[in-house]
């Protein structure tokens, strides 16, 4: 049985897609690395809200307002402060 060819999605040079092909999708690890550097500096990236978009309604439970007053106070969510030491003098 032959194996089927695709198109390296970077180069689009024609690549055999097995499992002996090591870097598949990509025909080689050079290609593989300039993908994942198109997606780390964000030159691709999948539609929709971003992941650090207060106004998204996701993460966190604490509204944007009260996370601005507490990042103001030295606060951060989810950290409890120390309580300071009883003096028993």
């Amino acid at each position: 049985m032959t194996a089927m060819r695709v198109k390296c999605p970077t180069c689009g040079r024609p690549t055999e897609w097995s499992e002996a092909a090591a870097f598949r999708p990509f025909c080689s690890e050079r290609c593989r690395l300039i993908d994942l550097g198109a997606w780390l500096s964000e030159q691709r990236a999948i539609p929709g809200a971003s992941a650090a978009d207060p106004t998204s309604g996701c993460g966190s439970d604490t509204p944007a307002s009260e996370e601005a007053s507490l990042a103001g106070q030295g606060h951060q969510q989810g950290v409890r402060q120390p309580k300071p030491k009883r003096s028993d003098a």
